[in-house]
């Protein structure tokens, strides 16, 4: 056990200490902050951008209220200008297109008949907003044609908002439902980011120590099971760590951001705890949609879910890192174990893949539930339907199966290590690896 721990510590320093390390450790949550702040400034500075829109209606249906301008896009009629003087001062000005509006027998014909021209293809929002402009118009036309109210046809619409509860009287709605597919499927991301981030590291830092031969020393003092479980030990402490640390600084920025947004975060942790408290805040904070995303993010079984999510980081991280380090001592160089890289890698792609199309529609749901046990998917798909609440018997079942296959796995890595780890000058086969795994020297 000594052995095992100087390995551990010596592969976690190294890890820990590498500038490159320490660099992504502190910039990458401040990087992702500043990369949705870019994104969200963009988006904010495209929407600034008025767009003139010209139109030409010689159909006679439509007037200046059916083209009312918007923030980003304004109308001008230019009926009386005709089809062909609208499109020469389009294409010659500073003008973002022309609708023309023939006219026709039906309606029928006319809203197949409608154009649009621009000297660059236009947006699929502002085409979007266009035909519904001109959808409801002629709906609406339709619709007198039929002698039918227009004016009862809209009072008569209702809006529902359905209440949701469990049988438990909890309440639930649409936001926290929300709220759950985005940290689960947040959560699935990243483990599976970092199964293939420190995964690789494990396998490099094997190829690293082969190629250098200073592998055969250090396998002449420990066994090479020892060496391998210390590398992927050493490596899974130092990813825990950078997740810790992102952790805190993405608290001390939500922190920031909350008095910035004016959220206050000790009131709405106490309401948590009083029912007359939570409610008093609900009065207070009425319409306030910060703080209302605040408050269903506090619903969340947080606790249960970082205790889950570390359970299935150090499993599924263990239990492909075993694989990756098996890669690693079985070639000589990094450009060797392409051959070897996607049938480890797809089960991961393959449990993201089902977990954003069956979670997220069914997250109780049959296939969901089978991803979600078998250990190779596990890791990924059961931090998706966390949130949705998973009862502790398919846990339980799901985070023994992990262990027996983790297990396993590892000794089935370590066959491989133990032989591949001296081995030189040769390009490795499935074959030569079926070999070492029967090899009992």
């Amino acid at each position: 056990m000594s052995k095992l721990k100087l390995i551990i510590e010596r592969e976690f320093i190294a890890k820990v200490r590498n500038k490159s390390f320490i660099m992504m450790t502190f910039l990458s949550p401040l990087l992702m902050v500043g990369m949705g702040a870019l994104v969200y400034f963009l988006m904010q500075k495209n929407d600034e951008k008025v767009k003139e829109i010209v139109y030409v209606d010689n159909s006679g249906l439509f007037s200046k209220e059916d083209f009312k301008d918007s923030k980003t896009i304004h109308y001008t009629d230019y009926t009386a200008l005709g089809i062909e003087e609208t499109k020469n001062k389009v294409e010659e000005g500073n003008y973002y297109g022309a609708l023309i509006i023939p006219k026709q027998d039906s309606l029928e014909l006319l809203a197949k008949s409608i154009e649009f021209y621009s000297t660059d293809s236009p947006g699929m929002s502002v085409v979007s907003s266009i035909e519904n402009k001109i959808e409801t118009k002629i709906r609406h036309v339709k619709l007198n044609n039929f002698g039918i109210d227009i004016e009862k046809i809209e009072s008569s619409k209702i809006n529902t908002d359905i209440k949701m509860y469990n049988f438990s009287g909890e309440e639930s709605s649409k936001l926290i439902n929300g709220l759950k597919i985005g940290v689960g499927a947040i959560a699935g991301y990243l483990l599976m980011m970092f199964v293939m981030i420190y995964g690789t590291s494990v396998m490099r830092s094997v190829i690293e120590e082969k190629t250098s031969r200073i592998i055969e020393i250090i396998v002449s003092s420990v066994k090479p099971f020892q060496l391998m479980l210390g590398k992927i030990l050493g490596n899974a402490s130092a990813g825990l760590l950078q997740f810790l640390i992102w952790g805190i600084i993405l608290f001390v920025i939500s922190i920031v951001a909350s008095s910035v947004f004016g959220v206050d975060m000790v009131e709405v942790q106490s309401a948590r705890v009083s029912p007359e408290q939570m409610e008093a805040v609900k009065q207070a904070t009425a319409g306030d949609k910060g703080q209302m995303i605040v408050q269903e993010i506090l619903k969340l079984p947080i606790l249960k879910m970082f205790v889950l999510f570390i359970f299935y980081f150090l499993g599924g991280f263990m239990l492909y890192s075993s694989l990756f380090a098996a890669v690693g001592a079985a070639v000589d160089n990094e450009t060797d174990t392409q051959q070897f890289m996607l049938p480890i890698m797809l089960p991961l792609i393959l449990g993201v893949y089902v977990g954003f199309a069956t979670v997220i529609n069914d997250p109780h749901g049959s296939i969901a539930v089978l991803f979600s046990h078998i250990p190779f998917t596990s890791p990924i798909v059961m931090l998706m339907r966390v949130p949705f609440g998973v009862s502790w018997y398919e846990l339980a079942i799901s985070m023994a199966l992990l262990l027996v296959t983790f297990v396993f796995m590892v000794w089935l890595a370590a066959k491989i290590y133990r032989v591949g780890i001296l081995m030189y000058g040769k390009k490795p086969t499935y074959k030569d690896l079926y070999k070492w795994l029967k090899y009992k020297g």
